[in-house]
């Protein structure tokens, strides 16, 4: 059988889906994945849609990627994902850890979030941030790109009244608007490609440990196959992917055979 990558129209919603060119079996049941990278989505479909233990115990796999917050919402907060990847901060505001049974499986490393400037240091003063144009994330759940800078402003005394605060779709995005010159700082997450465009002297904490993403998988059963499958996935998704962060993971309860199940 072959199981190869389909990318279906994208519906007039935010997400977009992938799934299996044909499907695992007659089952009904369908294994649902919510993810917000595209990368990992591309890398994820084919690994599950040939996985051995997935073929058996579903008819299909579905790969939804969303774009914002809403898209987390209605996905994660309803429990439709058997498996996701997103912030821990995410599952605990939800509850969906307690309610659909989500069993934190891997984990990518905890991060720092600064504010970025192109040609000075940042400095957390209200008399030097006034005025200053600030890009940050248009998603209240990204702690990096809005939670820890938002928090940092309040803590100042700055809000809407007295800055400028732009709102970008992404971390690429938010590089993108300071190389050009749209913004004065980004806050944002720094990654070993910064070291290329931008000056790591030019940089400034904001705090030092911010909860990375997650693997979370549905486990309303002892469901220890599944589980054992879908960390062989996960390590293969991580080996194979181009950005260094993806590609350091650590499995929770890492299961003990390296069986082919």
């Amino acid at each position: 059988m072959q199981n190869s990558q389909k990318i279906n129209d994208i519906s007039p919603q935010t997400t977009s889906k992938l799934q299996c060119d044909t499907p695992l079996s007659q089952n009904s049941k369908v294994f649902n994945v919510y993810l917000t990278e595209q990368s990992i989505a591309e890398k994820a479909l084919p690994l599950l849609c040939a996985n051995n233990v997935v073929q058996r115990q579903f008819g299909d796999v579905k790969v939804i990627i969303g774009r914002n917050d809403f898209d987390t919402f209605r996905f994660v907060n309803h429990g439709v994902p058997e498996l996701t990847l997103v912030k821990s901060n995410v599952v605990d505001a939800f509850g969906a850890d307690r309610i659909y049974h989500y069993d934190s499986i891997a984990a990518h490393p905890d991060y720092s979030a600064y504010f970025i400037a192109l040609r000075e240091k940042p400095v957390l003063t209200k008399e030097y941030l006034l005025g200053k144009r600030i890009g940050i994330l248009d998603y209240p759940s990204s702690r990096s790109g809005h939670i820890v800078p938002k928090t940092v402003l309040q803590r100042l005394g700055l809000n809407d009244s007295n800055i400028k605060l732009y709102y970008y779709n992404s971390h690429q995005e938010l590089r993108r608007a300071l190389m050009a010159g749209e913004v004065d700082i980004i806050s944002s997450y720094w990654g070993k490609a910064d070291e290329q465009t931008l000056s790591r002297n030019y940089i400034t904490s904001l705090e030092n440990s911010v909860p990375g993403m997650r693997w979370y998988l549905k486990m309303q059963d002892n469901n220890t196959d599944l589980r054992c499958a879908i960390q062989q996935v996960i390590t293969e998704i991580s080996n194979n992917h181009p950005r260094k962060y993806y590609r350091d993971v650590v499995l929770i309860n890492e299961c003990n055979s390296n069986e082919n199940l």
